[in-house]
């Protein structure tokens, strides 16, 4: 159970801030996870979310570089619901199931391929030591351009402010999603 009011209805939001549950459910076909607790705040929720279409929706990104971008933050932040809705949704989007193991289980990147052990380990970097090294950082703008690292790094911090929602108002994925390990 959560710490705070999961909205998860439109009738639980005032009139004049349906509109943001509406664009909510819109864009993501529902209201789940960290818009249900965001909610309470109908501003902070709109804003994060107008954000989030982009970076999950619109991004320059490949949907799987995005994804084990995203499950990467996840794990960092051991984020249980975070890491249950996007296992799925990297598998879908193509990133490797060896790639998600490696991730899963802070294993060495050396079983990745080279893109996957530089998103990894950009994320791990930055989440870690709050930095990323030089030699990181130029690879990864080598490889991604200055608006792909840019969103890479954006995807990351972004998923880590929905991981801290997530875990201070402890939100749980059902028993019947992808858990940590």
């Amino acid at each position: 159970m959560a710490r705070i009011t999961q909205i998860t209805e439109r009738g639980q939001v005032d009139k004049e801030n349906r509109h943001i549950f509406d664009s909510i459910a819109t864009s993501r076909g529902r209201v789940s996870g960290p818009f249900s607790v965001l909610l309470n705040s109908p501003e902070v929720a709109g804003r994060a979310a107008h954000l989030g279409s982009y970076i999950r929706f619109e991004s320059t990104l490949s949907p799987s570089e995005r994804e084990l971008a995203i499950i990467t933050t996840a794990r960092e932040f051991d984020c249980s619901f975070e890491w249950a809705a996007h296992a799925t949704l990297a598998r879908e989007a193509g990133v490797r199931d060896a790639a998600i193991e490696v991730v899963a289980n802070n294993a060495e990147l050396s079983d990745l391929t080279n893109d996957e052990a530089l998103i990894v380990g950009y994320g791990r970097e930055i989440l870690r030591s709050h930095r990323v090294s030089d030699d990181t950082f130029a690879a990864a703008k080598a490889r991604f351009g200055e608006q792909g690292v840019t969103e890479l790094t954006a995807t990351i911090g972004y998923y880590g402010m929905l991981a801290c929602a997530l875990n201070a108002f402890e939100v749980r994925p059902s028993p019947d999603m992808p858990q940590l390990p």
